[in-house]
């Protein structure tokens, strides 16, 4: 499969080109790689790692975005353990929709011991399967000030 610019109606590419509103902006950027807060039932930190090109599995990422992808997805992770300081950050590749695959995308996401508990004790895949049929949206200010906090540790604390 040959990955595209843009897919007109897939929600990555949408938040991507601005068609779309993304509470919180781009948190950091690098040359294939944009890093911003999740969309949807996931707890307050949670990030998405997506591609710029509208891809939809590994194999198809070009390789200098595939190499450029292992630096992205280890300072997402760090910076979540300097902001949130969580029991774990989870790091989980998405893909599948409901009958096809969708732009690929990684769910970075801190695990704080309050999350577990208000789902009963879960974790891993249970604790996200758990999240992602609530109603639940991180209200809009706290996902702003924290994308704002994030963009912060990526301009003066990662490297």
């Amino acid at each position: 499969m040959t990955a595209v610019n843009d897919v007109a109606g897939c929600l990555g590419c949408d938040l991507l080109a601005g068609r779309r509103e993304l509470p919180g902006g781009i948190i950091h950027q690098t040359d294939h790689w944009v890093v911003q807060h999740v969309l949807g039932p996931l707890n307050l930190g949670t990030l998405i790692v997506a591609p710029r090109l509208h891809v939809v599995s590994v194999a198809d990422l070009p390789i200098d975005a595939a190499e450029e992808l292992g630096r992205v997805l280890r300072d997402a992770s760090r910076m979540l353990e300097a902001l949130c300081e969580p029991e774990q950050v989870y790091v989980c590749q998405w893909s599948h929709g409901e009958s096809a695959r969708k732009h690929l995308h990684f769910v970075v996401q801190p695990v704080a011991a309050d999350v577990v508990r208000a789902y009963g004790g879960r974790r891993s895949e249970q604790l996200q399967a758990a999240m992602m049929v609530t109603d639940y949206e991180a209200p809009r200010k706290q996902v702003e000030a924290f994308s704002e906090r994030a963009r912060h540790w990526f301009r003066d604390d990662a490297g």
